[in-house]
């Protein structure tokens, strides 16, 4: 988006910058970008730089762990220097938001790897692009027992899951799958095709 050729000809040029910049974050469509630029116009000068901190801090602050690659304030991250975590269970995501969603649940006491995508070939993202061969030097350095692959359950999270189960099967860990179906609370009749059918498949004994 730029604000050269803009028809409002009484458009300031710090705030067509800003909106330009904030309509790369994103999610963030034009006129969200411009509601967001108002709106830091009119936020005081002490909160506007709290936030130009904050972001500033990005950069200075944070790195990413040399063991998981999931973002963190030093190396090895918080996780990965606990000794009371599981350092034979790791468990494979996509992106380090879903390291938070994971940890929110409480359920899974052992490792991360984060392999920052997945295998997208419309995107031009192959293997090579993500974290994949750190993930394979892990299994006999760190004597793994269990790789539980996380990902997303859509074509191309499923398609990088089986990637990596390929590669994995020769070098001995146990190798699991996120249990996938129904969710808590929702109606068969708005489940769609793929979901019923993995519900079926993953059907427990009462």
């Amino acid at each position: 988006m730029t604000f050269e050729n803009s028809p409002q000809p009484y458009l300031a040029a710090p705030i067509a910058t800003l909106i330009e910049q904030l309509n790369k974050l994103p999610g963030i469509g034009p006129k969200s970008a411009q509601r967001l630029a108002y709106y830091l116009i009119r936020i005081s000068s002490e909160e506007s730089e709290s936030l130009a901190m904050a972001i500033h801090g990005l950069k200075d602050k944070i790195t990413f762990c040399a063991k998981c690659h999931n973002i963190a304030e030093r190396n090895p991250c918080q996780i990965c220097s606990n000794p009371d975590r599981d350092q034979q269970s790791v468990c494979v995501v996509q992106e380090p938001l879903d390291v938070l969603a994971i940890e929110r649940t409480l359920a899974f006491k052992g490792l991360y790897h984060v392999l920052h995508g997945v295998i997208d070939p419309m995107r031009n993202v192959g293997p090579h692009d993500l974290r994949i061969k750190e993930l394979l030097e892990r299994i006999p350095t760190e004597r793994l027992s269990e790789v539980v692959l996380a990902t997303n359950p859509t074509i191309e999270g499923e398609a990088t899951a089986m990637y990596i189960h390929r590669l994995l099967a020769p070098l001995g860990p146990k190798v699991t799958r996120l249990a996938r179906g129904l969710p808590v609370g929702g109606d068969l009749e708005y489940a769609d095709d793929l979901t019923l059918a993995r519900a079926f498949e993953g059907r427990q004994a009462l």
